[in-house]
């Protein structure tokens, strides 16, 4: 196409002029972008609802993380028991304190997420050979999480395949970025299969060591991942998803150390993310629409006309 072609534009009698067509999207400016719940092609203009809104809208994650974050008030309250008393005797405070208070799982959720997105980051880096950012290696915070991951790496003898990829059917309407595609010839080991299998792989930073950190929702996302039909490689090309194993692994990384966690995201897995996607277009889309407004009794007027 000719960008700059005014073909078929009014006469300028009218006083109108086409706008010249965008640019079609060239190298990396090709992948998809999540925005709002939703992946585009900027190729093709189709959408791709974002596979981590599909998990949070239709899947029981809700329920979890609504008595995470009542359990998290709670503990927070009692950790500032003398504090909210005293903030309570007054009007002011004690609007200041109650705000406070029921923010505490969002400044949480804001916590984990920021430590995720480093860890990531940091990940990315490695898996490229690219030098990771300095705000991060310097930060002491993050010093646990790379000594952590780098153990991962040589204590399993882990290569990797991809990272940070996104991936999409076309077919299912949906797309996402997975963590990582590894090879490792001592997980392949435990699960009895050829060396060099490939492998889908993720990272969970949140919970604790000796408490649950790795939820079901992950296998959802991952055979989600795995069932994809197509990827986008870094120069903006796209290439047919790669096959993985049946089982996939997570990373629950942590600053005292880490777990190595098998997750099945196979076939059976896929068909129940299927069912998610469904509840969570039915919750986004005709679930709004179905319930009306109160009925009202008839006037008398209204009864005559009848």
């Amino acid at each position: 196409m000719n960008n700059t072609a005014l073909a078929g534009a009014s006469a300028p009698a009218a006083g109108r002029r086409r706008k010249a067509a965008a640019p079609a999207p060239t190298g990396p400016d090709r992948i998809p972008k999540p925005s709002q719940g939703w992946y585009r092609d900027k190729v093709t203009g189709d959408k791709y609802r974002r596979v981590t809104t599909i998990l949070s809208q239709g899947s029981t994650k809700g329920d979890v993380l609504a008595m995470w974050a009542a359990n998290l008030v709670a503990e927070v309250a009692f950790d500032n028991l003398p504090t909210l008393i005293r903030a309570s005797l007054r009007t002011e405070t004690r609007t200041k304190m109650y705000d406070w208070l029921r923010r505490a799982p969002l400044r949480k959720k804001d916590e984990r997420a920021d430590i995720g997105s480093a860890v990531h980051s940091i990940i990315e880096a490695h898996v490229l050979g690219e030098p990771m950012p300095a705000d991060l290696v310097d930060a002491p915070e993050m010093a646990p999480y790379l000594h952590n991951f780098l153990r991962f790496v040589e204590e399993w003898q882990v290569t990797f395949e991809a990272s940070e990829m996104v991936v999409g059917n076309r077919t299912a309407g949906y797309a996402g970025t997975l963590d990582y595609l590894l090879r490792s010839p001592l997980i392949a080991a435990r699960f009895e299969i050829p060396a060099d299998t490939v492998l889908m792989g993720d990272t969970k930073t949140g919970g604790e060591l000796d408490v649950k950190g790795v939820y079901p929702e992950a296998a959802l996302q991952m055979s989600a991942y795995r069932k994809a039909e197509v990827a986008w490689l870094r120069d903006g090309s796209t290439v047919p998803m790669p096959a993985t194993h049946s089982t996939g692994v997570v990373l629950h990384l942590r600053p005292e150390g880490y777990r190595l966690i098998p997750v099945v995201c196979d076939d059976q897995v896929f068909a129940a993310f299927r069912i998610v996607q469904q509840a969570a277009d039915w919750m986004s889309g005709l679930s709004k629409t179905v319930v009306g407004d109160a009925l009202n009794l008839p006037t008398l007027t209204e009864e005559k006309a009848a």
